[in-house]
């Protein structure tokens, strides 16, 4: 009994701290948010050709391609 009432008290504070998480943005903090190291892709131009070369070796290899291999795939 003690351990099933300790279970609900111990989920019942769990879901309210997860509650306390959401919070509206005030407009002056929207700044730091919006910086782009706070970006989930930093560097996106670097990450497009990143993988556009990682497509183009994976072609050669035909692994990961639809298209027919060709070329040596080195990098």
């Amino acid at each position: 009994m003690k351990i099933t009432h300790f279970v609900v008290i111990f989920t019942i504070l769990l879901g309210m701290s997860g509650l306390s998480g959401c919070v509206q943005v005030a407009a002056w903090e929207r700044g730091n948010l919006a910086k782009p190291q706070m970006a989930l892709e930093p560097n996106p131009l670097q990450s497009a050709i990143q993988a556009h070369v990682y497509g183009s070796r994976e072609a050669a290899a035909s692994i990961n391609s639809s298209g027919g291999g060709g070329g040596c795939g080195c990098f």
